[in-house]
């Protein structure tokens, strides 16, 4: 049965009773919840009168968000979302100051996300955003950093209860992290709106975390509607709890979930029910749904729009009537706590309270932008007036009202275009403060978004491969096998996941054997949920472990895409370097046979996912230095390995688990003198077979493999072979203007390869449709070894007729 909290008074514990009998703790809660509803009501006049962009905030939600807090422990994580507020007021995580910089987007005084996340957007630091190191976890609330998009909380929130899960079982990886966890006894509190439950990841997730029995705790706030749709049409029986029955646990040995059942005003039976539902998991691991009915929303779902429009005037009233905060005040009455007096005294110096957070937080955002303006102000008087248009620029900067500082920049660039060629002092200045001004944005807002930490996997020491005198030659699935076999015997931290990772060792036999070795705990197997299992390596990275997460096929990546490029590309920028997640993402791709086993989508993916590194090794014995890399680093990253690697038969490294691969390093695989050929992956050994019957044409083609396409060449290696050739084919499996386009874009525009060209530079891709099944099907749709013949012999025939005897 569903718990319902609505309970008589007798049934409240101990715990329960002692606060509600500290009539002190009990008004500390009202004026909580007083100050978060008036800094709800203030932000949307804020938003209004044009002094921010856009507001959410949680007003309705007051009275469940501080019965929350009670249980609430420091060690504990909360992946929520955007209507959080109340919570992080009443854990003292954030002040009137706080949420009003991020109101305003202030880049000094946000502490959540340095002005790079609207309000609502929470964070804590749990990395030192200089060193990389963990803060100690243990000793204080821990928030990962939101995101916007619907339930995108949960596939990370499913990662950070199975971090607890993985601390209880191993006391290995307690000694190795004591400020991460305490035993494993650390929750992780998810909170929704109903509507959200309706996503997939929702459903997904659930299940997962009541499959795997992991301390979850999902807290809906329930206020009936998803925007303007009612939750009739949203949830089956219109009650998500009801909708989830079937879960409901009905005894200890049952891997269900536990479902409390809660309404939005029953301060009391919130708390009681509060207690005891966090208790339990606490100690049993078992996840949790409370569900809590009968939320308000009093200014509708956002700044944008208003609720008039889709709620009746009925509606409307039972929202006034049943109002939380006022219900909460009623019964604060009526046990005797504090007189009508009394609680209006509360509210009153509540709303003082947030007007002066309010004027302090804006004078701190604005203080900076009038300097600037002031200056630029200065700068103008002294600044010829040569052009007609110079004073009107003028004038347009003293009509300016609280302005962004990107308007008065735009204001300065203008009168830089009107003042070119004009010598004079003034000029100068201003072009100083032009360019101080975009070096502050740069820092402001495009930094952090990979590691620059001294453990960025940038700054790994290379360490060379060695082979023995005598080459032992091993299939590439024994090569990466024996090196996940040697990181797994040094590193407790590892784990690895995935469909048909654990029993099996995974479809290519990467792990075979070592679950049985290293214990399901460390290695084992998923259900077929790519975008959960992907939301558990970030939340197992953020809390410490080193987790290799595996999508079968890269052609299913797609399945996992969004928690990957909405999350785990975007934390460390998004949090301003106050955390971060080093999850490996392990997959594998190229040349198969068939629409959904051969794909190289690497243009979708180059574009989705920047903040993660790609890497595409064209062999096992790379594969195994990029991991190596990978593990010394706190970078996340996505690798590709080859499908048709793991048969290759190649020499084993003497010193396997300890050379290193640098990123951003491309090979030079063969010298040439007539092209340089730019590739990675599986496309390498077509190159080689291309490149073998061109060679007896006395062709003469420079092979470069790429290795990793973020970071890509960062030493600028290719230019300086086309410099020596001065012609270029970049060649993938993509689609054409994938990946091969981006190739192109950095090393002809960002390396200026332009200047080096004496022909057009070319692309070698795949067609524009998925692969057919079958041999022919791979053969005529992806670049075979006399497409690489064929378009580098009309090429070169183009250029230097006389050395051919005629025309393909």
């Amino acid at each position: 049965m569903i718990e319902n909290a609505i309970v008589k008074e007798q049934t409240y514990g101990k715990v329960t009773k002692a606060i509600l009998e500290d009539k002190a703790t009990v008004l500390k809660d009202f004026e909580t919840c007083c100050i978060s509803r008036e800094a709800s009501l203030l932000a949307r006049k804020e938003v209004l009168t044009g002094k921010a962009k856009f507001g959410i905030t949680g007003d309705g939600k007051e009275v469940p968000q501080v019965a929350l807090a009670k249980v609430f422990k420091k060690g504990d994580f909360r992946s929520g979302y955007y209507r959080d507020q109340t919570l992080m007021f009443a854990l003292g995580l954030c002040t009137i100051e706080n949420y009003f910089a991020q109101l305003y987007a202030d880049t000094e005084n946000d502490p959540f996300s340095k002005g790079r996340q609207m309000n609502n957007h929470f964070a804590t630091p749990l990395i030192d955003p200089k060193t990389g190191a963990f803060t100690e976890h243990t000793q204080q609330y821990n928030v990962v950093s939101d995101v916007s998009n619907t339930a995108g909380q949960f596939p990370r929130a499913l990662g950070l209860a199975e971090a607890s899960k993985h601390y209880r079982q191993s006391k290995a990886l307690r000694e190795a992290n004591p400020q991460l966890s305490s035993g494993g006894n650390e929750i992780c509190f998810a909170t929704v709106g109903d509507a959200s439950t309706s996503e997939g990841i929702f459903w997904e997730t659930i299940n997962a975390a009541a499959v795997m029995q992991v301390p979850l705790f999902i807290n809906v706030w329930d206020d009936g509607y998803g925007i303007s749709v009612p939750k009739k049409y949203q949830t089956v029986k219109a009650s998500i709890s009801q909708a989830l029955a079937g879960m409901q646990t009905e005894a200890e040995t049952d891997n269900g979930i536990d479902i409390y059942y809660v309404k939005a005003a029953d301060y009391a039976g919130l708390i009681d029910t509060y207690l005891k539902a966090a208790q339990k998991a606490r100690r049993s691991h078992r996840p949790v749904l409370f569900h809590v009915d009968d939320v308000t929303q009093p200014q509708g779902h956002s700044t944008s729009g208003s609720h008039e429009r889709y709620k009746s005037k009925e509606r409307l009233q039972w929202e006034r009537e049943n109002d939380c905060i006022l219900l909460l005040e009623q019964w604060i009455h009526e046990q005797g706590i504090a007189t009508p007096k009394e609680t209006e005294e509360i509210r009153r110096k509540a709303k003082k309270a947030v007007k002066e957070g309010r004027n302090r937080a804006w004078k701190q955002y604005f203080a900076p932008v009038k300097n600037d303006l002031d200056r630029l102000k200065a700068i103008y008087k002294n600044l010829p007036n040569q052009h007609p248009e110079i004073q009107t620029i003028k004038n347009e900067l003293e009509m300016l009202i609280n302005p962004f500082l990107s308007e008065v920049l735009q204001n300065a660039k203008r009168a830089k275009y009107l003042t070119i060629g004009m010598d004079d002092s003034a000029r100068k200045e201003l072009l100083d403060w032009i360019e101080e001004t975009e070096d502050l944005a740069q820092d402001r807002y495009h930094s952090k978004l990979y590691s620059d930490s001294a453990h960025s996997a940038l700054q790994v020491p290379v360490v060379p491969i060695e082979y023995p005198s005598q080459p032992v030659k091993k299939s590439g699935y024994e090569i990466i096998n024996a090196f996940f076999d040697k990181k797994f015997a040094e590193d407790p931290r590892l784990v690895a996941f995935g469909e048909d990772v654990g029993h099996i060792g995974d479809v290519n036999q990467g792990f075979a054997g070592l679950q049985k070795k290293y214990g399901k705990e460390r290695i084992f197997d998923t259900g077929i949920r790519e975008w959960s299992i992907m939301g558990q390596a970030i939340g197992l990275a953020v809390r410490g472990l080193r987790p290799i997460a595996e999508i079968q096929y890269l052609d299913y990546l797609i399945y996992g895409l969004e928690p990957l490029s909405d999350d785990l590309a975007t934390l460390r920028w998004r949090s301003a370097g106050q955390q971060a997640a080093p999850a490996i993402i392990r997959t594998r791709g190229h040349r198969l046979e068939g629409i959904w086993h051969a794909g190289s989508p690497l243009g979708m993916i180059l574009n989705s996912l920047r903040g993660l590194y790609v890497l595409t090794p064209r062999d096992m014995v790379q594969a195994a230095g990029m991991y190596n890399t990978l593990l010394q680093s706190d970078d996340p990253a996505l690798m590709i390995e080859c499908l048709n690697g793991y048969r290759l038969k190649e020499n084993m490294p003497e010193n396997l688990g300890e050379y290193t691969v640098p990123l951003g390093v491309p090979e030079i695989l063969r010298e040439g003198n007539d092209l340089t050929l730019v590739t990675y992956g599986s496309c390498i050994r077509v190159a080689q077979q291309g490149i073998e019957l061109l060679e007896k044409f006395g062709i003469s083609v420079e092979l470069i493999d790429a290795q990793t396409l973020l970071p890509f060449d960062l030493e600028h290696r290719i230019v300086e072979s086309l410099k020596k050739t001065n012609r270029i084919l970049f060649m993938d499996e993509d689609v054409p203007g994938g990946a091969s386009a981006y190739m192109m874009q950095k090393v002809l525009e960002e390396q200026g390869g332009y200047r080096y060209l004496d022909s057009s530079p070319i692309s070698l891709t795949a067609k524009e449709h998925r692969t057919p099944y079958g041999s022919d099907g791979d053969y005529f749709t992806k670049p075979n070894p006399e497409d690489v013949f064929e378009a580098v012999y009309k090429l070169i025939y183009e250029a230097d007729p006389s050395r051919f005897k005629g025309k393909l």
